[in-house]
């Protein structure tokens, strides 16, 4: 009889969900944007999951493996398939440019990964990472304005005060977002810089 009750348990009992790697590092991205570095905590995150730490475990030899791995989740999401809609979306690379700017100044009012990341970039893991998302994005939009006909030298130095003023945005969007301009008004100011940067 008690066998039996073992295997009725053992068949009614919820499977519980496998939780796969990318799922912690999305987790782990979460935290970062709510807490900043410090907040990548292994039982935390678990909880939150609904996981314990034998599943984080399985998946990551210690918290610096899970930060790199949600590093490399933040590289790919916010660098890597932004670029690749961008250049799915339209062939001139002045349509380009403009569709990059409205797409990451259209988040930055809420991306608050990537402004802890930015203030983790001393860290030893954040700060090579984010050195690295830099550089790919500023010879992105190098590569848009030699594109447009600027020569070698002018792209170089208009896709680093493309960059410069994103970050200048990104900053302003998450700490003082009353200093920029709001609905319809954003999209004249975007457009403004744009005719800038362009002229």
């Amino acid at each position: 009889m008690r066998m039996e009750n073992v295997r009725y348990r053992m068949v009614m009992a919820e499977p519980r969900t496998r939780l796969s790697a990318e799922s912690w590092a999305t987790a782990a991205l979460d935290a970062i944007g709510e807490g900043g570095l410090a907040a990548v905590a292994v039982e935390p995150i678990a909880a939150r999951l609904g996981a314990t730490k034998g599943s984080f475990y399985w998946h990551f030899a210690n918290r610096d493996a899970l930060v790199a791995a949600a590093l490399a989740r933040w590289e790919e999401r916010h660098t890597g398939r932004v670029i690749a809609e961008v250049e799915a979306a339209a062939s001139d690379p002045a349509r380009r440019l403009r569709l990059l700017f409205a797409a990451v100044t259209g988040h930055a009012r809420a991306d608050a990964i990537e402004l802890a990341l930015l203030a983790a970039a001393d860290h030893p893991l954040v700060g090579p990472v984010v050195e690295r998302v830099a550089r790919r994005r500023i010879d992105y939009l190098v590569g848009l304005f030699s594109a447009i006909g600027f020569p070698a030298a002018e792209a170089k130095r208009r896709g680093l005060w493309a960059y410069s003023t994103y970050l200048g945005n990104l900053q302003l969007a998450g700490r003082m977002p009353g200093l920029l301009p709001g609905g319809r008004a954003a999209d004249r100011y975007l457009d403004s810089i744009m005719d800038t940067m362009l002229s």
